[in-house]
């Protein structure tokens, strides 16, 4: 595994490991404020200072369900005004993004942060499978499968329209 240097590290993918990170230490929190992830971006100080395109990043280039102007990435998730979360599978997106970055490649992350994608894909399906049994439409599947227990579904539909004419 290669070893990305500061000035390697791409705004986007500084903008992941702020979210990621965000997410990681304060779990009960569904998101973050645009600021927040900018602060945490500061403060990790990836490249020494903070770069100007941290900001746009996460309020545009790296939002999934926004138009890509011009970056396509989908690290983030704009759950409402001024505030973002990491994109999962099976968030909706813009058309235009589709096939673009989700996370960082293990080999362009600082070694540090390694752990943090093996993390992201524990937290992502343990709250798409929280959303799933949340879900009240998602919930009612199988509900109707007593429906023609005793019957065929022929049969059913044949009772259910004796007398009509």
């Amino acid at each position: 595994m290669t070893v990305a240097a500061k000035a390697d590290v791409k705004v986007a993918d500084e903008v992941w490991i702020a979210a990621a990170l965000l997410h990681r230490e304060r779990p009960g929190e569904p998101d973050f404020a645009v600021e927040e992830i900018v602060a945490r971006a500061r403060r990790e100080a990836l490249t020494g200072e903070m770069r100007p395109g941290v900001y746009v990043h996460v309020v545009q280039h790296c939002v999934a369900n926004r138009p890509p102007n011009p970056a396509r990435y989908r690290m983030l998730t704009e759950t409402g005004p001024g505030r973002r979360r990491l994109f999962r599978q099976g968030d909706s997106y813009h058309p235009a993004r589709e096939g673009s970055k989700i996370t960082p490649s293990l080999e362009t992350l600082p070694r540090r942060y390694a752990g943090l994608l093996k993390w992201y894909e524990h937290w992502s399906a343990r709250m798409r499978k929280r959303i799933e049994r949340a879900d009240p439409l998602l919930s009612l599947r199988g509900s109707g499968k007593r429906v023609w227990a005793d019957e065929h579904a022929d049969e059913y539909v044949r009772r259910l329209r004796e007398g009509w004419k």
